[in-house]
């Protein structure tokens, strides 16, 4: 069987090769050399080398991001180092996108990167070992009426104090990936099903944003997201028999 370290070498390395091909068909050699090409339509515009260069925090993040979510499926407590790096990296990228609430989330993340390593440390070194549990729908309920109510007020100042892109979307996937977050730390069951609705929405405040990697690491993250629920579902079975 692997070693920790081991997986997380072998994760980077296949899924920084991932990113490459989809990279090269974004960026085509063609782009980075600064030529333009003709199109039926006549000439369109390209990217240029110093362009792609630009792009390499948001593809970075994007790696790391991949790596976060493979590792947290099998419970890899290596997954928080590969958050902390996604976290720091995008914190430049939503705030240059003016994705305002995100930024700040990110510095959130890094946060939580920390109490999450800390929280599964912790219990594994124990003889309390934290395992996948479960909420109650009524707690559910509550849950996702206060991340509403704190989307609606952030919403309303962001409107109001900032000129942030679409706000009140911003501070809903904010406050929801909050709360989702601590889900995970604690290895709560649902997370899965919260992060399915957040990413969703995520994907159009992305592509509004042109921001069109992370768009498309959140449309990869919707099928890990299955994968991840089923696996830990069949943790929590286990345990709980």
């Amino acid at each position: 069987m692997n070693s920790g370290p081991e997986i997380f070498l072998l994760v980077i390395i296949q899924f920084e090769g991932f990113i490459l091909v989809i990279s090269r068909l974004i960026f085509p050699i063609s782009c980075i050399k600064g030529r333009a090409i003709r199109g039926t339509g006549g000439f369109y515009s390209v990217m240029s080398f110093d362009s792609l260069l630009l792009q390499l925090p948001e593809i970075t993040a994007v790696v790391f991001a991949l790596l976060y979510l493979a590792l947290a499926i099998k419970q890899n407590i290596l997954c928080w180092i590969a958050w902390t790096l996604s976290s720091c990296l995008y914190t430049y990228v939503m705030y240059s996108a003016d994705l305002y609430m995100e930024a700040l989330l990110q510095i959130f993340y890094i946060g939580m990167g920390i109490y999450g390593w800390h929280q599964w440390l912790n219990r594994k070194s124990s003889e309390q070992e934290l395992h996948v549990s479960t909420w109650q729908p009524t707690k559910h309920a509550g849950v996702v009426a206060l991340i509403f109510t704190l989307a609606y007020v952030s919403g309303l100042l962001l409107e109001q104090y900032t000129e942030a892109a679409l706000p009140f979307l911003d501070a809903l996937t904010t406050w929801g990936a909050i709360v989702t977050t601590y889900m995970v730390a604690n290895k709560v069951l649902e997370n899965w099903i919260y992060w399915f609705v957040i990413d969703s929405i995520s994907i159009y405040l992305f592509i509004s944003r042109g921001l069109y990697l992370t768009a498309l690491l959140f449309f990869l993250y919707l099928f890990m997201i299955v994968i991840g629920y089923r696996t830990w579902k069949r943790s929590h079975a286990d345990i709980n028999g």
